[in-house]
């Protein structure tokens, strides 16, 4: 089992937790939970060894466009990038986006 950990800037507020997903074959889940600090932290677990420059570029890719402020888990059992960008965008939208202002 590898661990990544990402840390992102972060400016929206989230207005509920979300829980999206599963692990299983070629599937990931989501967890999400909302914070007041000015990041997004990103804790990756994955069984695939060696993806690890992936990873950091769909995580970098979607959270520079997504600056949530959150903590979140992701659980991993071989899903694609595709898969993994569905998902996030999933807990988010679960999440109700971005608190109005």
């Amino acid at each position: 089992m590898e661990t990544m950990l990402f840390e992102y800037p972060a400016t929206k507020k989230l207005a509920h937790k979300a829980h999206v997903g599963v692990v299983g074959s070629g599937d990931l889940e989501v967890l999400v939970t909302p914070s007041d600090e000015p990041w997004t932290r990103v804790e990756v677990r994955t069984g695939m060894t060696g993806f690890d420059d992936t990873w950091k570029r769909v995580i970098e890719r979607f959270f520079n466009v997504h600056a949530a402020q959150a903590t979140i888990k992701v659980n991993d059992f071989g899903a694609t990038p595709g898969v993994v960008s569905l998902r996030l965008a999933q807990a988010l939208e679960v999440s109700e986006q971005y608190e109005r202002s």
